[in-house]
């Protein structure tokens, strides 16, 4: 099959750099909306001021709760986000000189998600006085009643979409709620937290907290390596303001000022530091801090983030580390499955629903979400992997593509189906559902039906975005190092990526499945470029007969025994002739 590569289309027209950022990445920050340089200024200076709706009741709470040295709970999510969000509030509160803070995080598998009333009466036993939601709390209706009716306190901490009714809580800090003026919509929960925080350490220095106690406020800054991690692996959008956060939090990592979890867990995944970029935090530390909340109990993960000595942190990184190699077999399993049953429907290309749902009762609730993921980049399609919750019940997990936001599509669906749905919530690209095991049926094909009424055929034919084709002179390391200092890039502010055809000098396969290229571009077949592209076909490649293939790569700077080279990073590749 031909790629589909669509070039980007920068408004040139629009641009006003000054001569000192180059003319290619002119090109690439005008297809991403940045035409000035201060559309680039990344300094702190340039961090929206914390205007979110619910900080001063949130403020004013924790003050009391810090100078009264009552007992603060923080109660997290079993994700990256959510462990990263736990880690600053356990950090921050305790440099705040908060004697009696803890964290909870529900177990997926014994609770479910957020501030169940289950979890409150686990929180209960504690006696705190109040409760400080993370990465969680704007669904959670029951579990805010029953903190209430317990006498506990509790301010709200999220970024999830809401529903129609919010929380009886004392403070909701979520700029995602009706009449939050804060401009940035897309805030990670770690971001939130972060927000929050830093508006309370104004809160205690105007209570002369700190001058109470001779202590010198805590710089928020220190802090910006967790909310960069959290931000990063939780894929939210890097807006401005995001893209802020996370390159002020990788240029402490590279400076050797973030927390020893983090670097245990960059060692772990074999990352240098020093080099690190936002895609490190995202395919390395990320996965490795999930598979705590998938197959285990993500307390791990934020002891992790939270450990002061380098020992401490490396132990719990490798336990963290043998966890995502299980998480990995396992899906792997699972994706061969799900691809069989795909097989076994026989279904044609044309024929295949726009919306898929896949199901085995032997699946691991924990990690249906990155099976979902992996069917959804293959068959280029929104796709909801299930699996046993308890006898009456399925738990799903399901991503999207682009243009078709997954959470208003179940919210069709739960109205089309009445009582199928349990409960659901999530994003536009990816969301969580539980449903009766009977309602199985007739969920799949109002899911697929609702996709297909809803959306434009086009959105199913998978297109590679292109910022061009690069000449000869641009092909150069000093270009590679230049666009990845031109990070961070991530989710709505992707890497450069390139297209064009080269001559095949040379292929051969390393690490079983990778393989090991050095091109030449056509005009100048002198110039001998090494490449890479992971995890091929081997009954495709390597193709003795190819003399010429068009490429879909990105630049990088390949770092090896003290040596650097120019080395492209192939994501797409086909024969020419």
């Amino acid at each position: 099959m031909s790629l589909i590569i669509q070039r980007r289309q920068p408004a040139l027209d629009k641009v006003g750099f000054s001569d000192a950022v180059p003319s290619l990445l002119q090109r690439i920050y005008a297809s991403r909306g940045l035409f000035k340089d201060e559309d680039c200024d990344l300094s702190l200076s340039r961090l929206l001021p914390p205007t979110c709706k619910g900080l001063d009741e949130a403020v004013s709470r924790l003050v009391d709760a810090i100078t009264l040295q009552q007992k603060i709970l923080i109660v997290g999510d079993f994700d990256a986000d959510g462990a990263t969000s736990s880690a600053l509030g356990l950090r921050v509160l305790r440099a705040f000189g908060a004697e009696r803070v803890d964290f909870l995080v529900p177990n997926r598998f014994e609770y479910g998600y957020g501030l169940s009333p289950e979890i409150v009466d686990v929180a209960a036993q504690s006696n705190p006085d109040l409760i400080v939601t993370v990465d969680n709390g704007i669904s959670s209706i029951a579990g805010v009643a029953a903190a209430n009716a317990c006498g506990i306190d509790v301010v709200v901490t999220d970024h999830h979409l809401p529903g129609d009714e919010l929380p009886d809580a004392l403070a909701i800090v979520n700029p995602n709620q009706p009449g939050c003026p804060f401009p940035s919509k897309a805030l990670a929960g770690v971001g939130v937290m972060f927000y929050l925080l830093s508006a309370l350490r104004a809160g205690l220095t105007a209570a002369g907290w700190f001058k109470k106690r001779a202590i010198a406020p805590p710089r928020m800054a220190d802090y910006l390596d967790l909310v960069a991690l959290g931000t990063v692996a939780d894929v939210v959008p890097l807006d401005h303001n995001n893209r802020i956060l996370v390159a002020q939090g990788i240029r402490r990592i590279r400076a050797g000022m973030a927390s020893p979890g983090i670097y245990a867990l960059l060692e772990v995944g074999r990352r240098d530091p020093t080099h690190l970029q936002a895609a490190d935090l995202g395919f390395v530390v990320g996965p490795r801090l999930n598979a705590a909340g998938r197959l285990d109990d993500m307390s791990l993960g934020i002891r992790c983030l939270v450990a002061d000595s380098a020992d401490e942190a490396r132990r719990l990184a490798s336990e963290l580390d043998s966890l995502n190699r299980e998480r990995r077999e396992i899906e792997q399993g699972m994706q061969q499955e799900a691809l069989r049953h795909l097989e076994n429907l026989q279904l044609d290309a044309d024929k295949m629903p726009l919306g898929l749902t896949l199901h085995d009762d032997t699946w691991h609730p924990g990690v249906v979400g990155l099976v979902a993921s992996r069917i959804k980049e293959r068959f280029h399609r929104p796709v909801i992997a299930f699996a046993p919750e308890d006898n009456d019940t399925v738990k799903g997990s399901g991503r999207s593509i682009a243009g078709i936001h997954l959470r208003d599509v179940l919210d069709l669906v739960n109205k089309r189906c009445p009582g199928a749905i349990i409960k659901f919530g999530g994003h536009a690209m990816a969301a969580g559902l539980s449903l009766h095991r009977a309602a199985l049926d007739e969920f799949s094909h109002a899911f697929a039906s609702t996709i297909a009424e809803q959306s434009d055929p086009e959105l199913f034919e998978a297109r590679l975005s292109s910022d061009g084709e690069l000449h000869a002179g641009e092909l150069t390391q000093s270009m590679a190092q230049s666009l990845l200092d031109a990070g961070p890039w991530g989710q709505h502010f992707p890497e450069p990526r390139f297209d064009g055809e080269f001559l095949l000098i040379n292929q051969r396969i390393v690490g079983e499945k990778h393989l090991k290229l050095v091109v030449a571009p056509e005009s100048s077949p002198q110039k001998a470029i090494d490449a890479i592209a992971f995890n091929i076909d081997p009954d495709v490649w390597p193709n003795p007969d190819a003399r010429r293939v068009r490429l879909y790569y990105a630049l990088d700077v390949n770092r090896f025994r003290g040596t650097e080279q120019l080395q492209l990073m192939v994501q797409s590749l086909e024969v020419m002739d």
